[in-house]
């Protein structure tokens, strides 16, 4: 008896979804049953293909945070198809501090791939040679801040030069305009103090091809960040979809941060003179190149531009994102503005400006800088890190190169460390004395823990204090009432606060030129 197409047709139709349903749950099975032979940690669902990203939404910090009150401070969940572990709380410490080694990997995300051609020493995988090249990094960084008294005047001067600059254009903006929207000014401000760090060298507000480069850190930042579309889906990127011109974009902006950074290099080893360190890229010149010679590494390969290239682009970035919540800050809590006033005008007097040596006395200062971190925690989690090994965690087994979240916000909003953490505070930070609490200013996690430790930290920090102190000392800022103020912000690798409009007088007569030049003779 003949059988009909459709018959045929429907039976291998049947038989193909019974394979398909039946390897389906096979390879679900498989890895229930390889999971068995480990404690895994807890997580939401996952559906097939996105995994969990649609649940991250546009703050996966607060989703995280949200998870471990439900699973606790070890999770898992799925982005694509890859298993992500999200570390909160207490397991943080733990992981990056007591377990360094083993959660000090990176992913083998698309996008860093993209960062320095892969020789990022911030995205760069752990090895023997990525911990010589760190080391020697940090004990540079190290030379132009707290390491050398003189370096570390020079670095001031840097500051109070690239401030007087910012505060004249400010209080021009402000007669032009009444109101006016500081960010872009405050990024390329603190560009040219890690130029004049780096290369010896500042720019004018105006120069287009400056602000060109430096100009476009959110679109960095929300492509690396941790939850990026781009690295828990990249297939996208081969498919006309606006993923794929974010990902389009993000490899212009990283050819042209290069092609800048490696010019600034050719030209200073064309100039250069070992006996007579100019800047910072000198003094990476001078120490890589050597480390290189010794260990026999290739000529051919130049470590010098992606080195530069991180601690003068992650720190403006970092740097400028902080200084805008600063602002941002300050007039959103006028009487916080006007109680930093007070401190510095007790401890600084009218003749001279605020100084490095001043920062053991203004505790209020270094108060509100903590506050600053901690409340607004910008650096929400960490650039991803993975296992470097299976290894495990709070009770967790976690096979090696798995992807780690680090949720650092967990941590600045924490009940059980902070009372009301949704409140701003300074004052949480002072004891009964008036003296800032060491110890809970050690709790705020900002620049990362243990072995990806940020190696700017000391350097960030003193040019968070000098800018607030010096913006406390010279000037009022006042915000536009008819636009309400908001602590929104967009969501990246650093969180940036929404646009806002201020003014900006100058506080009594002070002369700020002239006290600048008093100052910057005084230390040069």
């Amino acid at each position: 008896m003949a059988v009909s197409v459709e018959g045929l047709n429907a039976g291998t139709l049947r038989a193909l979804l019974l394979a398909c349903v039946t390897l389906f749950f096979s390879l679900h099975l498989w890895r229930w049953l390889r999971q068995r032979s480990g404690r895994p940690p807890p997580g939401p669902f996952a559906w097939p293909v996105i995994g969990n990203a649609a649940q991250l939404g546009k703050t996966p910090h607060l989703y995280f945070t949200r998870m471990a009150k439900k699973y606790g401070n070890v999770f898992q969940i799925k982005l694509g198809c890859r298993t992500v572990v999200v570390l909160n709380g207490d397991s943080i410490k733990q992981a990056l501090v007591k377990q360094g080694h083993e959660f000090s990997g990176r992913p083998d995300f698309t996008s860093f791939q993209y960062v320095s051609n892969g020789d990022s020493l911030a995205f760069g995988t752990s090895s023997d040679w990525w911990k010589t090249h760190r080391k020697v990094a940090q004990s540079t960084v190290r030379m132009f801040s707290t390491g050398n008294p003189h370096t570390k005047k020079t670095f001031e001067r840097h500051v109070l030069g690239e401030v007087r600059e910012l505060l004249q254009l400010f209080v021009v903006k402000t007669h032009e305009q009444r109101f006016f929207q500081p960010m872009a000014y405050l990024v390329v401000s603190t560009a040219n103090i890690m130029s004049a760090v780096c290369f010896g060298k500042r720019y004018s507000y105006e120069d287009e091809e400056f602000r060109q480069v430096v100009g476009r850190n959110d679109q960095f930042t929300k492509t690396v960040g941790a939850g990026s579309i781009v690295d828990v889906m990249p297939w996208l990127q081969y498919f006309p979809n606006p993923i794929k011109t974010i990902f389009e974009n993000f490899k212009k902006l990283n050819r042209e941060f290069g092609t800048f950074i490696r010019d600034k290099v050719v030209e200073h080893r064309k100039t250069i003179e070992s006996s007579s360190i100019r800047d910072m890229t000198d003094a990476f010149i001078v120490a890589l190149d050597q480390v290189r010679d010794k260990r026999g590494l290739s000529s051919g390969k130049d470590y010098v531009p992606p080195t530069v290239g991180d601690i003068f682009g992650a720190s403006q970035d970092t740097l400028s994102t902080a200084l805008q919540w600063i602002i941002l800050l300050l007039v959103k809590y006028p009487e916080v503005q006007e109680r930093l006033q007070q401190e510095v005008d007790r401890v600084v007097d009218r003749s001279r400006l605020p100084s490095v040596e001043d920062q053991a006395q203004l505790p209020y200062v270094m108060a509100f800088i903590y506050e600053v971190m901690r409340f607004t925690s910008f650096v929400p989690l960490t650039i991803p890190h993975s296992t470097t090994t299976n290894t495990s965690i709070m009770g967790y087994t976690i096979p090696k190169n798995t992807v780690v979240f680090i949720n650092q916000w967990s941590v600045n909003h924490d009940p059980a460390i902070w009372s009301n953490p949704e409140t701003f505070d300074p004052q949480r930070f002072l004891d009964p004395s008036g003296a800032l609490n060491k110890d809970l200013t050690s709790s705020v996690v900002i620049f990362s823990l243990g072995k990806r430790r940020c190696i700017g930290e000391d350097l960030s920090k003193m040019q968070l204090f000098l800018f607030t102190a010096l913006i406390a000392h010279q000037c009022n800022i006042t915000t536009d009432p008819s636009r309400p103020l908001t602590l929104d912000f967009e969501y990246g690798l650093t969180l940036k606060p929404h646009p806002i409009f201020i003014a900006v007088s100058m506080r009594e007569d002070m002369k700020l030129l002239d006290a600048v030049a008093r100052q910057a003779k005084d230390v040069s």
